[in-house]
């Protein structure tokens, strides 16, 4: 009994202990997580003096100083640990650098030494063609294997074009030379392009030139939003770059009050309408633009064909993403984020319709001069310069009063350090890759193995589309060029226009096809899956419906309906 008395004592003991510690420890964290300012304190004993329940002040006061120099102490120490945490984390890895390094060596060095193999003599193409296959491979899987595309394009250029030095039997080295100044006299033209068109984008957005854009959108049902946004980004990204066009409209939806799946349904018909806008113009997306360079689409005649099928591409994408949508709520746009500090307005606005008329002005100075778009690119961009400068002069260096940013920051010499540098670069070496299989004559043959297996113009442009999607489509529009001769397809053929079609709208089927789409995703954090599900239904629709439109309007009907009509 004694015993039993005894047992039941220490087991009420410890409990009553273990409460005690508990309440302690609860009470503890309690005030770690929330100190009592004087005021809180204050309060309280004047709410314990009414319940009769005042404790010391003194003690309570010496209680909360205690608590907080625990607190200092314990995030000291966490200080403390997270910088030994850090330190030994960097020394790791200062570890792992060696190896990395020389396994990186290493294999330069056996690539360096493989070239000089006789087998790659007697067999060139397979090479050449596997060298390039797995560069592509690269950069298809650029964040799985955390290798930038940029630096796999130029590595990939540079062992191409030796390894079609050292094999190439018959040829002098002059001749090899000759051909690369060819090819890279061509890329220049499009990398000099696009240099003045992203520069002259980045002069128009320093001067907050897009926000008149996005305040102008007004509308009071979320459908109809829809459609005003898409409207406007296949206007937008018809003149500007698809990338630029979608950051635009993006930051249009934070500011209305969408939740978040109704806010990556908006993107994803922004995609498709950046997409879809960019393939009626030469100016419009990179690969047509190539095209146009190089002669294979003209200017009217590109807008004349491709601008219907890209509109019903875009309608029939946004009455499929209209359905998910619900007009329960009205829309309302919140405070703009410039609104805290004066703009110029009449300064921004200046500058947006000078950047526009910079580029809308390259094609006529093709036409009127028959000179290379790029040099009438560099004229728009020298006239934003110049314009950039006039208007900042005798500004403080400081702070600007009108836009509060910086003098610098306005002027074009700042927009040239923000362009994306790693693209063009990347647009560099891919196009030089294509080159040189297409000096070796690789590209014809591909062409000719495609041709006898699919005889049918419209399905080769199709699966292009389909691919692009996938792929990158700048360096499936490079190696087309290269496949199939201008003399065979003439400029504005059906295959060069259902190719700038297809590999423009194509990019819209998954998220990751495009630069708009991948913008979405960093932007919105968008996930592949859900733009699978919700998303790729609608772009492939409209896909599809942009080809069947096209192919109606060039059938010989149709032609002959078109030719009678008196206007």
């Amino acid at each position: 009994m004694f015993l039993s008395c005894y047992v039941h004592g220490l087991k009420a003991s410890y409990l009553q202990t273990a409460v005690y510690t508990s309440s302690f420890r609860f009470v503890q964290s309690f005030r770690n997580k929330r100190r009592l300012s004087p005021a809180k304190i204050s309060l309280k004993h004047i709410c314990c003096k009414k319940v009769g329940n005042h404790p010391d002040s003194k003690e309570e006061e010496n209680s909360n100083v205690s608590v907080m120099q625990k607190d200092q102490n314990s995030k000291q120490g966490r200080k403390t640990f997270k910088n030994e945490a850090e330190q030994l984390s960097t020394e790791d890895q200062t570890k792992q650098d060696v190896p990395r390094s020389v396994a990186l060596v290493f294999m330069l060095t056996t690539v360096a030494f493989l070239l000089q193999h006789s087998w790659l003599a007697e067999h060139q193409s397979f090479a050449l063609s596997f060298i390039f296959f797995v560069a592509y491979c690269g950069i298809i899987f650029e964040e799985i294997l955390l290798l930038n595309k940029t630096a796999i394009a130029l590595l990939a250029a540079v062992i191409l074009w030796s390894t079609y030095s050292t094999t190439k039997e018959g040829y002098e080295l002059d001749t090899i030379h000759n051909s690369l100044s060819s090819h890279l006299s061509s890329i220049a033209e499009v990398i000099f392009f696009l240099m003045g068109a992203m520069t002259i984008v980045e002069v128009v957005d320093a001067h907050r030139g897009f926000q008149f854009v996005t305040d102008w959108i007004k509308a009071s049902k979320k459908s109809v939003l829809l459609w005003i946004t898409g409207m406007i980004t296949f206007v937008l990204s018809s003149v500007l770059d698809n990338l630029t066009s979608t950051i635009v409209m993006i930051s249009l939806l934070r500011k209305a009050n969408l939740s978040d799946e109704e806010r990556h349904l908006f993107g994803a018909a922004i995609v498709v309408a950046a997409n879809a806008g960019g393939a009626w113009t030469p100016i419009g997306d990179v690969t047509t633009t190539m095209l146009w360079i190089q002669g294979h689409i003209s200017t009217f005649g590109i807008i004349d064909s491709l601008f219907i099928p890209s509109l019903t591409a875009l309608f029939v994408s946004l009455a499929i993403y209209t359905r998910q949508i619900e007009d329960n709520e009205k829309v309302h746009f919140n405070q703009s984020e410039h609104s805290s500090f004066p703009v110029d307005h009449k300064r921004g606005l200046l500058v947006l319709g000078t950047g526009v008329a910079s580029l809308l002005f390259v094609p006529v100075f093709k036409a009127t001069t028959g000179l290379p778009p790029y040099l009438g690119m560099l004229a728009g961009l020298g006239t934003m310069w110049l314009l950039t400068d006039v208007l900042h002069v005798g500004q403080p260096m400081t702070e600007d009063s009108d836009l509060s940013v910086s003098r610098e920051y306005l002027k074009t010499t700042s927009a040239l350090n923000r362009i994306d540098v790693a693209s063009i670069l990347f647009f560099l070496g891919i196009l030089l890759c294509v080159g040189c299989l297409d000096s070796a004559g690789i590209l014809k043959d591909w062409a000719g193995y495609i041709s006898e297996r699919v005889s049918s113009l419209e399905l080769v442009a199709f699966i292009i589309g389909l691919a692009s999607s996938v792929i990158d489509n700048v360096p499936i529009v490079a190696a087309c060029m290269g496949m199939y001769d201008s003399v065979m397809f003439p400029q504005d053929s059906t295959l060069w226009q259902l190719i700038a079609f297809c590999a423009g709208t194509g990019g819209s089927i998954l998220i990751i096809g495009s630069a708009a789409g991948v913008a979405l995703m960093g932007l919105e954090k968008v996930d592949f899956f859900w733009y699978l599900k919700k998303a790729t239904l609608g772009a492939f629709a409209g896909y599809s419906a942009g080809i069947a439109t096209y192919l109606v309007l060039h059938s010989e009907t149709w032609v002959s309906l078109w030719q009678q009509l008196p206007f």
